[in-house]
């Protein structure tokens, strides 16, 4: 799961990076709200923390201009104020949750992992799609109906939660780049061919009928029409 941490505070966000790290979390981190702005638009993120205070543009500015923008990553607010009317402000202006600091590492990991399941689309660590189901805890790949299973490798898991995730739209080589291999990796898009191709012979060894499909000059979208 990768998370993006948007702290200007330096041994804060030290902490916090090295935290979720330890957890296995994948994390990007930026220190002014103009380039977390930017970075929440690449929609590639599963959970994104975000400190009200920042330079360049506040949280609560932020969180409103994704929601306008249709960005529905879930965003878990961190504030130093404690006060009811902060609480308040940040939920409506589209996070969905918020911490007080200082706080506990394992209240901050309990509630990601509930934003988690939220991103996810499941409490049951089960993602599905036409004929396929994923484990999210194993990674695990099966048709329901040939009974077959496989397990896939990280990046073939990516692709396919990233796909059911957002399924019903065209994601192209770019957006799959960063999700999987992030801002900073020097992975050039014939990785994403590569582990396209890959997946695709897991989706054929167990025998399902969904499909990823490659839209011309823009992308993959994940179908299943004989289902």
């Amino acid at each position: 799961m990768r998370i993006l941490l948007v702290e200007d505070e330096k041994r804060m966000a030290q902490a916090l990076c090295e935290i979720l790290r330890q957890e296995k979390y994948e994390v990007d981190h930026y220190a002014n709200g103009v380039d977390g702005m930017s970075a929440i638009e690449s929609n590639i993120y599963d959970i994104v923390i975000l400190d009200v205070m920042l330079p360049g543009m506040n949280g609560f500015e932020i969180a409103r201009n994704a929601r306008s923008k249709g960005v529905k990553t879930p965003i878990l607010m961190l504030t130093a104020k404690a006060e009811v009317d902060d609480k308040v402000t940040g939920l409506d202006s589209g996070a969905d949750d918020y911490l007080t600091k200082p706080f506990m590492t394992k209240e901050l990991l309990a509630r990601l992992r509930a934003l988690g399941r939220r991103s996810l689309g499941t409490a049951f660590g089960e993602l599905s799609f036409g004929d396929i189901a994923l484990d999210v805890n194993t990674l695990t790949l099966s048709c329901k109906t040939s009974a077959q299973s496989v397990r896939l490798s990280e990046k073939e898991y990516k692709i396919l939660e990233y796909l059911i995730v957002n399924q019903g739209q065209i994601l192209t080589r770019e957006q799959l780049a960063l999700k999987i291999w992030g801002f900073e990796s020097e992975a050039e898009y014939n990785n994403v061919e590569v582990y396209m191709s890959f997946t695709r012979k897991k989706l054929s060894f167990v025998e399902a009928k969904t499909e990823i499909k490659a839209v011309r000059g823009v992308g993959y979208e994940l179908r299943c029409d004989d289902v």
